[in-house]
């Protein structure tokens, strides 16, 4: 991801005091980028990842999680989950894990992916953030 990218994602992600990042593999610059902005950050993954100093890091399947009911346990007490160049088949069940906390639920796609929840858009940089509506409306 570029520096500018980084940046702005970090930028407007750092809004929110606590998130988790779903599935963080090996891109680690927006976590670090937020911790460097004073926010406390979990990054999951299906596997066991190296973090930078700063992030905490929790093994997690977010599918098997929303099909459990969801994330209302610690790991997900959070302001905000985001995830990086999310596929579509994780759309759902990340925005349902974020919102049975409580949690925004923020994301960007991969390449001409489109979302498969509905959102607001934001433009950042040169990427575009999706923000998932809860049904609540909000």
């Amino acid at each position: 991801m570029s520096r500018p990218t980084t940046a702005a994602l970090a930028d407007y992600l750092s809004r929110y005091a606590r998130v988790v990042e779903v599935g963080v593999g090996r891109r680690t610059d927006v976590a670090a980028a937020l911790v460097d902005r004073g926010t406390d950050v979990t990054a999951t993954d299906l596997y066991a990842r190296s973090v930078p100093d700063g992030v905490r890091f929790v093994r997690d399947d977010v599918v098997a999680r929303a099909e459990r009911g969801g994330g209302v346990d610690s790991l997900y007490a959070v302001d905000a989950v985001y995830a990086l160049n999310l596929p579509p088949e994780l759309h759902r069940p990340a925005r349902d894990v974020a919102h049975a906390a409580g949690a925004d639920f923020l994301f960007t796609t991969l390449g001409g992916d489109q979302p498969t929840v509905p959102v607001e858009r934001v433009t950042l940089d040169a990427e575009t953030l999706y923000v998932a509506h809860h049904s609540d409306g909000r």
